[in-house]
């Protein structure tokens, strides 16, 4: 959309944008559908961690069987089935119900983790994630001003996701707290990841200076 009056020129940058780039909300609210499913298996069955498991499992099926007729990829089907087997796995194993949650409070922690080492050696992972859908590969780390806007819109993942989800999820499974960790599994999904799509959105519309084309096109010196 171009204004006048010096207003900027890089709509493709808008958290709408973003969210159709990034295309986050459809295959994040798939995957809470298994977590709740297990709480409810486990609360229904007087908190049988067999049964919850069981539940889990069948809807993560029922969810890839979905997602393949959608025409998503194969492999994105294959790690989210295995990622509520090896949740399973552990709740059986050390008969915790809480522990079904163990492996998502260690992948956010791993994945705060390397969003933050991302920024620090200047490889911001939004910048990786956006110019390996664009098909821009490296461009965009030639642009200073892509790179450092890039940075900035990082750390919204970097804070308003992954670092509040460990805060949470660690916090609810410290306490045993079963079912409040189904409830902040599903509400920390979707609603939080459209959030950050959006203030990252913004973020980088705001970084990026006057008359820069957008993230599209990159301005390599």
């Amino acid at each position: 959309m171009r204004q006048g009056g010096g207003v900027r020129e890089h709509a493709d940058t808008s958290g709408g944008s973003l969210a159709a780039l990034l295309g986050g909300r459809k295959g994040a609210l798939d995957a809470s559908l298994p977590p709740l499913a297990f709480v409810l298996g486990w609360v229904v069955t007087g908190q049988s961690i067999i049964w919850g498991a069981l539940a889990a499992l069948v809807t993560s099926v029922i969810t890839g069987l979905t997602r393949l007729y959608r025409k998503e990829k194969v492999s994105a089907v294959v790690v989210s089935l295995a990622a509520v087997v090896a949740a399973s796995a552990i709740a059986l194993y050390t008969g915790r119900a809480e522990d079904f949650f163990l492996l998502q409070l260690f992948a956010n922690l791993a994945s705060a983790l390397i969003w933050a080492a991302s920024i620090l050696i200047r490889w911001p992972m939004l910048g990786v994630v956006l110019g390996a859908v664009l098909g821009q590969r490296t461009r965009w780390r030639r642009d200073p001003a892509l790179l450092r806007a890039y940075s900035l819109a990082s750390w919204v993942w970097v804070l308003g996701q992954y670092t509040l989800r460990v805060m949470v999820f660690g916090a609810l499974w410290a306490s045993g707290q079963v079912v409040a960790l189904g409830i902040a599994r599903t509400v920390l999904t979707w609603p939080l990841v459209a959030a950050c799509i959006a203030v990252s959105g913004w973020v980088l519309h705001r970084a990026l200076p006057d008359g820069h084309p957008g993230v599209r096109h990159p301005r390599i010196e």
